[in-house]
């Protein structure tokens, strides 16, 4: 294994990525990566595949692997030449580089590419970079797998919602009798016959260390799989308390649908509501909650007056269901306790191989473990 030291610049070339709207973009195959994220995806591409694509502006350092031809958005910055170096590697590296401590500006942070160019690094030859990309990949794919797993468990959960309580095709529905929409023997009822709000607040000082905190940051859009959390050490404002299972649901701007139930215990920002489920209400609550057509109630009848609409827990709570007999909301309730709990053991195992990663990370990088 032979490490050299060199300039950055002789490392990698890197590229600011080009101007393109959400209007501009036309429905194709080629992801267009922001500084974070895949923001869409386009019929052309001005990068090939496989790419290394870093946050340039607004949010600095996030690092991103694209296996395909891409288009590099504007607010990001690209590796436009590898210089012969694998670029699984260069993506690795750069994850553990810290390329945020190297921003500018005040009010929007910027990295300029050519700040970096004679900073010292070191790196390996490319034998040992394929050796080091292998073992990081290993951690990586499993992690992406269960995340498709994950999303599998979620799409089924709603199809089987939708299935029984929107085209009311549940078991037995062929000999039971429906009345003006209503099959026989279930009710017309509304959102606060599955769950109580908690307002349970803690003030900064009472939070236990370590203790889970769930900013809306944190909770991902049309997901709801709550597997994001940071440590609630330095918070210094009220929050709500949330216990396993209960419901998130981020009330400003609600059409971003932030819609979730918590792994563990801990602690929210008051910008989220805390739903918790009434006796075998927890699959019909989450579904529903989750829902587009009650996450699009909940935008149209927000609180007036305000740059960022909130959800009106007042309204959320008239909104009108279907809830089935005994047997049915049993059956349907331990089918979606069960799609949880696989949802719920997948992501713990991404905790802890993110974790395993992130350490063995800055061992390879800097040589201290020899492969």
């Amino acid at each position: 294994m032979r490490w050299i030291e060199l300039n950055f610049i002789d490392f990698i070339q890197l590229q600011r990525g080009h101007d393109l709207t959400k209007e501009q973009i036309v429905t194709g195959n080629y992801p267009v990566v922001s500084s974070t994220s895949i923001m869409g995806y386009h019929n052309e591409y001005r990068a090939e595949g496989p790419g290394v694509v870093i946050g340039r502006s607004g949010t600095l350092g996030v690092v991103q692997y694209i296996k395909t031809n891409y288009w590099p958005h504007n607010t990001s910055l690209y590796v436009k030449d590898f210089k012969g170096n694998l670029p699984k590697f260069v993506y690795y590296f750069m994850k553990n580089f810290g390329v945020s401590s190297h921003g500018g500006g005040s009010a929007v942070p910027t990295l300029n590419r050519n700040s970096l160019s004679k900073i010292k690094i070191r790196i390996p030859d490319i034998q040992t970079q394929r050796r080091i990309a292998d073992i990081l990949s290993a951690y990586d794919d499993l992690i992406e797998n269960n995340q498709r797993q994950i999303k599998l468990l979620e799409e089924a959960a709603m199809r089987l919602y939708r299935e029984w309580f929107v085209k009311l095709r549940f078991p037995g529905y062929e000999r039971t009798k429906i009345v003006d929409g209503v099959p026989e023997g279930w009710d017309r009822g509304s959102f606060e016959d599955l769950c109580t709000q908690i307002k349970d607040t803690v003030k900064p000082k009472d939070i236990v260390a370590n203790t889970p905190y769930i900013g809306l940051e944190h909770i991902p859009r049309k997901s709801i799989c709550l597997n994001e959390w940071i440590s609630a050490d330095g918070v210094n404002s009220n929050k709500f308390k949330f216990t396993q299972d209960d419901i998130l649901f981020g009330k400003i701007r609600p059409y971003f649908h932030k819609v979730g139930f918590a792994l563990v215990d801990g602690v929210t920002s008051t910008d989220s509501m805390v739903f918790r489920a009434k006796d075998n209400m927890f699959g019909l609550l989450l579904m529903i909650a989750s829902s587009d057509s009650f996450v699009q109630y909940s935008y149209i009848t927000c609180k007036e007056g305000s740059k960022m609409p909130r959800a009106d827990w007042n309204e959320m709570k008239r909104y009108q269901i279907l809830i089935p007999d005994n047997k049915i909301l049993m059956d349907f309730n331990r089918r979606i306790y069960e799609y949880t709990r696989l949802m719920k053991l997948l992501s713990l195992q991404i905790r802890s191989l993110r974790q395993a990663r992130d350490k063995l990370l800055p061992r390879l990088m800097s040589g201290e473990i020899e492969v």
